[in-house]
């Protein structure tokens, strides 16, 4: 079933549909395939099989790297590769990963502790971000601007949060917009800035805010390419920070949403991913 993809996802939501629906024009057929319900491992076939490919954009942190891994592991082809869906789903990793391979990231501290935390506040200074290593869409990211108000915020974490949850990276405050780049491939298909929107300080398509379409210059093209060359060629949303000293790159999204994009720009995202499927699929 070389022409068949399964799109592993927790719903089909607006990309996953268009995926969906434009995938016969590319002599492929894409099913959806509810990652909530596979229970791999067992002895008989899965829902998952028969497939060339699985397009992983399971919304959890967790559920997709798993998945991966474990389809990879019984000869599955799989989009991300397992390894770069691990590395994008934990931020410390990734920007591990990237700083040793000389791509510009923010300046960090990892804070398993009150102590870390102080010690993050003391040596970064306020105003700075809180955000967890596992997550996303912007969830449980907190902007500490006062000193007085740091060991309040890391209450709610050392109280509300449980093991994993509690795992976190400060950051300095860049200010409250960014850059998203989808690379299919090789390649950019499409990039766009956004803007924090009212009152909420972050900056993150999944929160609503403003986007304008951005002309491409070799310092982001740069900066991009160094991340596909750490993770290897995939489908991936690069977010990126402006900084005095060029760009860093924030976060990678291994199943990225490009609706906030596609409405920005001319880019037709959805042919450029279909085209990427169908060429890696041969």
């Amino acid at each position: 079933m070389g022409g068949a993809v399964a799109v592993v996802a927790d719903r089909v939501g607006w990309e996953e549909r268009r995926l969906i629906e434009a995938a016969p024009g590319f002599g492929l057929r894409v099913d959806w395939v509810n990652d909530e319900s596979l229970c791999l491992g067992g002895p008989g076939p899965s829902a998952a099989d028969g497939y060339g490919a699985l397009l992983v954009r399971s919304r959890s942190y967790t559920r997709g790297g798993l998945i991966a891994a474990y389809a990879e592991s019984a000869g599955a082809f799989v989009l991300n590769s397992a390894t770069a869906v691990h590395t994008c789903e934990n931020k410390l990793v990734l920007r591990a990963v990237l700083r040793e391979a000389g791509v510009p990231v923010p300046d960090f501290r990892l804070v398993l502790s009150r102590r870390d935390f102080e010690q993050a506040v003391a040596g970064l200074g306020v105003p700075l971000v809180l955000k967890p290593v596992y997550g996303g869409m912007g969830k449980r990211v907190t902007l500490v601007r006062d000193a007085d108000l740091a060991h309040s915020v890391y209450d709610y974490v050392e109280d509300l949060g449980h093991a994993f949850e509690q795992a976190c990276l400060a950051e300095p405050y860049l200010g409250g917009g960014s850059i998203r780049c989808l690379a299919v491939g090789h390649e950019i298909v499409a990039a766009a800035e956004f803007e924090s929107a009212g009152a909420d300080w972050r900056s993150n398509a999944a929160l609503g805010n403003r986007s304008r379409s951005l002309a491409l210059d070799p310092d982001i093209r740069k900066v991009v390419s160094g991340v596909v060359d750490s993770l290897g060629p995939g489908i991936y949303g690069i977010d990126l920070f402006r900084t005095p000293d060029g760009f860093v790159v924030n976060e990678v999204n291994h199943a990225p949403a490009w609706r906030g994009v596609a409405s920005t720009t001319d880019a037709d995202i959805t042919t450029a991913v279909l085209g990427y499927v169908q060429e890696t699929l041969g």
